[in-house]
């Protein structure tokens, strides 16, 4: 969990970001995590686009994925979803909060 503080940080990051995948009515599938997973090893920040021909409303799909990720929601706006998760690389340079 972050403080307010730490989640602030987070979101003023991801506003200028641009989404990295989009989930629609395919649903979450083992691509998709893979290929987010992926991404969150090489930026530890990531936005996606959750369409309205998704299964679900855009707060319960980002807490599926984040799950799945072992990641955290860092917030839901919209259809927009962004997630953190630190990455394990040792030559990275990490999101200081």
């Amino acid at each position: 969990m972050f403080t307010s503080k730490e989640r602030s940080h987070l979101r003023s990051l991801a506003s200028t970001m641009q989404p990295v995948m989009q989930i629609g009515k395919g649903g979450i599938t083992e691509n998709l995590i893979n290929s987010l997973s992926e991404a969150l090893e090489a930026r530890e920040l990531i936005k996606v686009t959750i369409f309205d021909s998704a299964e679900a409303d855009a707060d319960t799909i980002a807490q599926n994925v984040a799950d799945l990720l072992h990641a955290e929601v860092v917030t839901v706006i919209g259809k927009k979803a962004v997630f953190y998760r630190r990455s394990s690389r040792k030559d990275f340079n990490h999101i200081s909060f």
